[in-house]
C-alpha cells in the first residue's frame, strides 16, 4: 500500500513522528501537502463535511481509510509494519507511551506560547519565560526520567525491549527537538538521560532513518514548529 501522508509541509510538527516510522519501516509515502497542489488536496478532505473528515493535520490516507491525529496513525502503522508489539497488552503499552510522549510535546509547544497559539511569541515573552523556566524545573525530568527508568529497567536496549517500536522514533525525536530548542539547557541535563541519549543515537544510525535524515524528505528545524529556538528561552 502507499500512503498519502498530509502535514504541513514547511514544518516537522507533529507530522514527523509519523514521518519517522514511515521511513524505518520502509514504506512507499507521497508527503502530499509539498508537492503540486496537495495544500489544496489537504485542504479540501478536511472541509468535506461528510463521512469522518480530520479535524487537523496530520492525517494519513491509507486506502479508503482516512485516519487522524498522531497517536491514532502509530497505533495503526504500528501493528501493520512490525513497529508494536503483536500482543494486544503489548500494543495498548505502546499505544499508553506514545499518548505519554504527545502530552510532553504539548508542553514543549507551550514554552513559546504559553498564552495560546493565536498570539506571537513576541506577544507572551515573559510568560514563555515563567513556563520555560518551570518546564526545565519539573516537567522535563518527570517525562524523561519516566522514559529513562523504562529503558534501565528493560534491558537499555529499546523502551519495551529488545525490539524498536514507534516509541523508540518518537523519543529520537523528543531529543533531537530539545537539542535544537534548548541547545544549553539540553547540554547541561543530558548527563542526567544517558539511557535516552544512547537510544537517540542506536535510532540514527538505522539505515532506514540514517538515510532519511540525509535527505531533503527531512525538514530542517526551525521557528514554525513545535520546538523553537529563542535565545531568551534557553538560559
Amino acid at each position: 500500500m502507499r500512503y498519502e501522508l498530509y502535514y504541513w509541509p514547511m514544518i516537522q510538527g507533529r507530522g514527523e513522528y509519523v514521518r519517522l516510522a514511515l521511513e524505518e519501516a520502509g514504506a512507499g509515502y507521497v508527503d502530499v501537502a509539498r508537492h503540486g497542489n496537495g495544500m489544496a488536496a489537504m485542504t479540501r478532505m478536511m472541509e468535506a463535511g461528510k463521512g469522518a473528515p480530520p479535524f487537523a493535520p496530520p492525517f494519513l490516507k491509507a486506502g479508503k481509510l482516512v485516519i487522524g491525529q498522531t497517536v491514532n496513525i502509530l497505533l495503526y502503522l504500528g501493528s501493520r509494519h512490525g513497529l508494536a508489539p503483536k500482543a494486544e497488552a503489548g500494543k495498548l503499552w505502546v499505544h499508553q507511551l506514545q499518548l505519554t510522549i504527545a502530552d510532553l510535546v504539548l508542553e514543549v509547544h507551550d514554552t513559546h506560547h504559553p498564552l495560546g497559539p493565536s498570539l506571537y511569541y513576541e506577544e507572551q515573552k515573559a510568560p514563555a519565560k515563567k513556563r520555560t523556566e518551570e518546564f526545565w524545573k519539573s516537567r522535563v525530568p518527570k517525562y524523561l526520567g519516566y522514559f529513562e527508568d523504562l529503558l534501565q529497567a528493560n534491558g537499555g536496549t529499546y523502551v519495551t525491549g529488545r525490539r524498536l517500536t514507534y516509541v523508540d522514533l518518537s523519543l529520537f525525536q523528543i531529543v533531537e527537538g530539545l537539542r535544537y530548542a534548548f541547545p544549553n539547557r539540553m547540554e547541561a541535563f543530558e548527563s542526567e538521560i544517558p539511557g535516552l541519549v544512547e537510544l537517540r543515537d542506536r535510532v540514527a544510525v538505522r539505515p532506514n532513518i540514517k538515510a532519511y535524515l540525509a535527505s531533503d524528505r527531512r525538514i530542517e528545524f526551525n521557528e514554525e514548529g513545535i520546538f523553537r529556538r529563542y535565545k531568551a528561552l534557553d538560559a
